[in-house]
């Protein structure tokens, strides 16, 4: 299997909810097929003043990355790295995936065919807890420089590896793993837009919530128009132009 860790520092509360959110540190921890590895971090330009309270929480501040690259830049590098793999990370599908992929769309590129593996979510099925609990419980090991990006990616793959090996239960095939590590499924990386038992598109939030996308786009076409110049996640606003699409027909 080819899968990646992924770790990334932002501009943020851990949501990818808003559209205001911006990557400041990612580390990419790449395995191979033959179980060699390749690891690449970055610090990121955000193009705007990191918060203090999110500075103290991951040690880096504008000073730190006033001369690194910005995301646009390292775009075509990261998705360099991660074409042909699958993505893997702690708490990832919630947060790490949703980010990237919003700060992919914005450098035009398009993260919306990769498996997905969560190493949290099979650890809280397991054992519920954090990742340096998981790091400890599973390898033995405390986890050193916790809050780094490069620290947690390594941690985060010695975590998963291990979690594969330990439970006869936990399958080693990747989208076996990613359907087992999937807490719930969306239509959208950000949980806005969940699915019905007949397998349709509903909202998750707002007035309309519980009711299907498309039967609200074709009684109040402007509600789209709304949402598109509305605060959500760009990743969000393109499930929504792809459903408001098809409510024509």
């Amino acid at each position: 299997m080819v899968a990646h860790g992924l770790q990334i520092r932002e501009i943020g509360y851990k949501s990818a909810r808003s559209g205001k959110d911006r990557i400041v540190e990612i580390c990419i921890l790449k395995v191979n097929p033959d179980a060699s590895r390749e690891s690449k971090t970055w610090r990121v330009n955000p193009e705007m003043p990191i918060p203090k309270e999110c500075s103290e929480i991951h040690g880096i501040y504008d000073e730190d990355v006033k001369d690194a690259p910005t995301f646009r830049e390292i775009a075509p590098k990261v998705m360099e790295m991660i074409t042909g793999a699958d993505l893997g990370g702690f708490n990832s599908n919630r947060f790490d995936v949703p980010l990237l992929a919003e700060e992919l769309l914005r450098a035009e590129f398009d993260l919306n065919k990769f498996k997905l593996v969560d190493a949290q979510t099979i650890f809280f099925k397991k054992e519920p807890r954090n990742l340096g609990a998981s790091y400890q419980f599973y390898c033995g090991k405390t986890l050193e420089n916790a809050h780094s990006a490069e620290a947690d990616v390594m941690a985060t793959f010695e975590v998963l590896d291990a979690q594969v090996g330990k439970y006869d239960d936990v399958p080693n095939e990747i989208a076996e793993l990613s359907t087992f590590s999937s807490q719930n499924k969306f239509a959208d990386l950000a949980g806005m837009i969940h699915f019905n038992e007949n397998g349709q598109e509903i909202f998750a939030f707002g007035k309309y919530k519980g009711q299907t996308v498309k039967s609200v786009f074709q009684k109040d076409l402007g509600y789209y128009g709304w949402l598109q110049n509305a605060d959500f996640p760009l990743y969000t606003k393109k499930v929504f132009t792809k459903i408001q699409l098809s409510s024509k027909f």
